[in-house]
């Protein structure tokens, strides 16, 4: 009883071997060219000789046999021809003595080796018995063994004509029979059956397979080390440009392929460094240009500023002035008051997208109520969105949602992102959802306006870009309120998301950790948002990850009740 939960342990520990030695064959078949090239190139060596050594094997006992057979047919020839020609005799024991004496005399002169000589009366009332000589020490097979079609075969063949049979002899070796009529004087119609031996053709037989069997596996190892010494290589250096390739993606501009020779992979290696001193060349240019331009925005930003202020306070003079003017001057005072402000705003865009690109801009996290700078914030924009005729409408806890966040810039960009809404929301409703998880918080603007195609989707977060330039801006902007807005969220570790469907609106989604430092896998408010009709794919600018609740919360801002939300909660 011992024996049986130990062979199964060792059957379960066979297994396991097993399935680790397949996985890691799977693997490296999958992940190494030169393993692969490898053991396909010996997988088809071995199909490949196989095939010629069993053409081959055939061939050469085909050969073999055929050979024997001729010398077996010859021999049998020549033994009909002698018994034909015995001097006839009267006497039927006299008659048996000298058949059988010349039975033995052929097969100790045969110069093939024969196992045995049989001679087989047709009529069974003959005279003269069936005769057998053997070989001494050796068993032959009896002609009454052998099959019946065949010995009904040799009784119905012609004069001369002969027929042969593969056996097995009893000891198991291979033999061959072959048998022709004879007539003998005196005695009547017989049947000569002369037994040979194939057993050293299947020596050579076997001798030749065994040759050809360690030629293939000596073949077979040539093959794979030729293989194993071509791929690696190639594949080296293969390898060592993926590599270098890589850190160039990383960003080290100074890594290069090593180049050996004057062949194909040496021009390949040459090609390539080139490339990438190109390449570095023309990132550095970039650079160059890159810094040039932020400093030269951060310049002229700051070099705009002192005019600027000048020109507002005289525009604050003028402006407070304006009833003393006729309609047209005091309509020219609003105008620029209108255009300074305007000028100011896309000032303080540019300052603040220059300290982005130069790193420079800082971050003051401080706990912060989310609900309570967005119904700030909407407060802010109420009198705006009635004059669009726009209802604002929000969709938030009642408990307070805290978050680590900078509240000045989690301000500007839920601003901006009411601001956008009400600008292309075409007087329709406007839902502001406030969600929290374990560990974000979530806001986002849906409107039910004009939509974004997905050309557009992937373009909204351009700096200066524009869904349509031709339209009319009713609150200004600058064209840098969404880009800026994507760098508050990244500088919070955060997401800015943008969906659109052209006719069915828009929804872009701020996404927060709770606390600074903490990443964010999904986000508690879905992207697209739950009421879009959605077919197909559907495009979001940046990752789009999990759906959301959506709660409420009482204030000055219109509120939506989902109860289908709060019984979902009870549960």
């Amino acid at each position: 009883m011992s024996r049986t939960p130990a062979l199964a342990g060792f059957l379960r520990t066979l297994e396991r071997a097993f399935t680790t030695g397949y996985r890691w064959i799977a693997g490296a078949f999958t992940r190494s060219l030169q393993f692969r090239i490898v053991v396909l190139t010996i997988v088809l060596t071995m199909v490949a000789i196989y095939g010629v050594g069993t053409y081959m094997s055939q061939q050469i006992a085909r050969g073999l046999f055929e050979a024997k057979l001729t010398a077996v047919s010859a021999q049998t020839a020549g033994y009909t021809a002698e018994l034909q020609s015995l001097s006839a005799l009267d006497d039927d024991q006299a008659l048996a003595e000298a058949l059988n004496t010349q039975l033995r005399s052929m097969l100790s002169r045969s110069p093939t080796p024969l196992r045995s000589i049989a001679l087989e009366p047709q009529e069974r009332s003959a005279s003269v018995p069936p005769l057998l000589t053997l070989v001494s020490g050796e068993e032959s097979i009896p002609v009454s063994d052998l099959p019946d079609a065949y010995l009904a075969a040799v009784d119905r063949a012609g004069p001369g004509e002969q027929l042969y049979q593969s056996v097995t002899l009893p000891d198991q070796s291979p033999g061959l029979v072959v048998a022709q009529q004879v007539a003998i004087p005196s005695a009547g119609q017989f049947e000569l059956f002369v037994v040979a031996e194939l057993q050293e053709e299947q020596n050579t037989l076997d001798f030749v397979l065994r040759a050809m069997l360690v030629a293939a596996l000596v073949l077979v190892v040539l093959v794979g080390a030729v293989a194993w010494i071509v791929t690696r290589l190639v594949v080296v250096p293969v390898r060592t440009g993926a590599e270098v390739a890589r850190q160039l993606a990383d960003g080290d501009l100074d890594q290069r392929m090593p180049v050996q020779g004057q062949d194909e992979i040496a021009t390949l290696a040459q090609s390539f460094n080139d490339m990438a001193d190109n390449l570095q060349d023309q990132i550095t240019r970039m650079e160059q240009l890159t810094v040039l331009q932020r400093q030269f925005v951060s310049d002229v930003s700051h070099e705009l500023r002192t005019p600027l202020t000048t020109i507002r306070i005289a525009s604050d003079m003028i402006y407070e002035s304006r009833d003393e003017f006729d309609e047209s001057t005091s309509r020219s005072a609003e105008l620029l008051q209108s255009q300074v402000e305007r000028f100011e705003v896309l000032l303080g865009d540019l300052l603040e997208i220059s300290r982005h690109d130069a790193g420079a801009a800082a971050l003051d996290a401080k706990p912060t109520d989310i609900g309570e700078v967005v119904t700030s914030v909407l407060d802010t924009l109420s009198v705006i969105a009635a004059q669009s005729g726009t209802d604002l409408l929000l969709h938030a806890p009642s408990s307070p949602v805290m978050a680590e966040v900078d509240r000045v810039r989690i301000t500007r960009v839920v601003r901006n992102l009411v601001v956008n809404a009400i600008e292309h929301g075409e007087k329709e409703r406007i839902d502001i959802y406030v969600a929290a998880n374990a560990e974000a918080v979530a806001v986002s603007v849906r409107d039910h306006g004009i939509g974004m195609t997905e050309e557009q989707v992937e373009h909204v977060f351009d700096r200066f870009w524009r869904a349509d330039p031709s339209r009319r801006r009713t609150l200004g902007g600058s064209g840098l309120g969404l880009a800026i807005s994507l760098e508050d969220a990244r500088l919070h570790d955060g997401w800015l998301q943008a969906w659109g469907r052209a006719g069915e609106g828009s929804c872009f989604r701020l996404t927060l950790p709770r606390r600074q430092g903490q990443a964010i896998t999904s986000s508690p408010l879905p992207l697209p948002p739950a009421d879009a009709h959605i077919q197909g794919t559907s495009l979001v600018a940046g990752p789009s990850t999990s759906d959301g609740s959506v709660r409420i919360q009482t204030g000055s801002i219109p509120i939506v009740v989902d109860t289908s939300e709060s019984d979902h909660e009870a549960e």
